[in-house]
């Protein structure tokens, strides 16, 4: 008995970079109709990335001609309620790749409704804006040790996000950290959904982040978008700045541009390169 095979769109793009094999790289997979949870995420397996993004135009309705679409994001682990690079990377697949006739994209993703817009050759992202936390949640002081903190300025959590970052005392400590990924993955983080790290820098950055999350599959994330949804509130209030240029300082590095609005909104600014396009089949 033949098996019944189906070819789906997908791709891979370099998220908040304008060079190619730097950023964070994301898949993001085009789907006509829906698809099983395992199927998605033994595709997000497959590809291997930190974040594959798999979007599907809501009301059945021409991909060109939509501009609401149903987005999910699985890691090659599990699936995570909000992705900002791989947000990033769909959206610059469906106005670039896909030329949709629309101003701006609504996404529908089980962190609520996220918007997506095209200006010039970067995307802009809004997103929500998260709150830090300073006090009302256990600190595992295991967790810091495995990360190699002993000493920081400020910890906090994000109430929606629940990602924890620590701010350490300069961004020297940040770049010379060298977790225990197998030890963090071993500690019962409570409910934290990630760690990051953070200092000023000055020059041609306001701040400087590096991002882990070995529970979710990624040990040091490239670039993360939705932990700057924190990060921005955060500095924004230490710099009286509600415009912010931020560097995630990992292996690859990327960089954006960060605007706080009054309605608790940010706008997430990023470049982008495509450097895959294909089928995978199923």
């Amino acid at each position: 008995m033949s098996l019944k095979i189906k070819a789906l769109k997908i791709y891979q793009v370099d998220a908040f970079t304008d060079k190619a094999f730097h950023g964070n790289s994301a898949g993001v997979c085009i789907l006509e109709e829906p698809i099983e949870d395992e199927i998605m995420q033994a595709i997000a397996a497959e590809m291997n990335l930190s974040e594959t993004a798999f979007l599907i135009p809501e009301k059945n309705s021409l991909l060109e001609s939509s501009n609401v679409f149903s987005l999910r994001w699985f890691t090659p682990k599990v699936e995570v309620s909000m992705c900002g690079h791989a947000t990033l990377a769909a959206s610059a697949i469906l106005f670039d790749e896909f030329h949709v006739q629309t101003d701006e994209i609504i996404y529908r993703t089980k962190s609520g409704k996220l918007i997506a817009r095209k200006k010039e050759n970067k995307i802009v992202l809004d997103f929500p804006l998260d709150t830090p936390v300073f006090e009302g949640f256990p600190i595992n002081k295991k967790l810091l040790e495995a990360v190699g903190i002993s000493e920081y300025e400020n910890i906090f959590l994000g109430e929606n996000t629940k990602k924890l970052v620590v701010h350490l005392k300069n961004h020297e400590e940040v770049l010379k950290l060298n977790p225990n990924f197998e030890l963090m993955r071993q500690l019962d983080v409570m409910g934290i959904k990630g760690l990051g790290v953070t200092a000023s820098i000055g020059a041609d950055y306001d701040f400087i982040s590096r991002y882990f999350n070995p529970w979710a599959g990624i040990d040091e994330d490239s670039v993360t978008g939705s932990v700057h949804t924190l990060l921005a509130s955060y500095w924004s209030e230490i710099l009286g700045k509600n415009v912010l240029n931020a560097y995630q300082a990992s292996k690859r590095g990327g960089e954006m541009l960060l605007k706080l609005r009054e309605d608790r909104r940010l706008e997430i600014i990023g470049d982008f390169i495509i450097t895959l396009k294909g089928e995978i089949y199923i």
